[in-house]
């Protein structure tokens, strides 16, 4: 595992980019396996696509979502309120995965 430095995160696709595409595809498997996959491919080729991780410190990602990320997808049947928990429930999985991948988990 490569040693996580905040700093380094500024350009994260310079020196982070197999551990950012690991965490997002460990939320993306988990998802697949728990939730429609229609949607969840959907969600993942039509808003995740474009979406940003940051780190926000003390071992905490934020995954910032396109503008207007429910009207992005399309060719699913499902209604708004569903999508949008669906999209919560994911970037908190991949948020969870990025700490995980950094070995940044906390030992509560």
């Amino acid at each position: 595992m490569t040693e996580f430095d905040p700093e380094k995160f500024e350009d994260k696709y310079v020196h982070y980019f197999n551990e950012l595409q690991r965490a997002y595809k460990n939320a993306f498997n988990h998802m697949n396996e728990e939730y429609d996959s229609q949607i969840i491919h959907a969600i993942d080729q039509q808003v995740l696509n474009e979406s940003e991780p940051f780190y926000e410190g003390n071992g905490d990602f934020r995954v910032e979502l396109p503008d207007e990320p429910v009207d992005r997808v399309q060719g699913v049947l499902v209604d708004d309120e569903k999508l949008e928990e669906l999209l919560d429930i994911y970037v908190e999985r991949i948020e969870s995965e990025l700490t995980l991948v950094f070995g940044l988990q906390s030992s509560d």
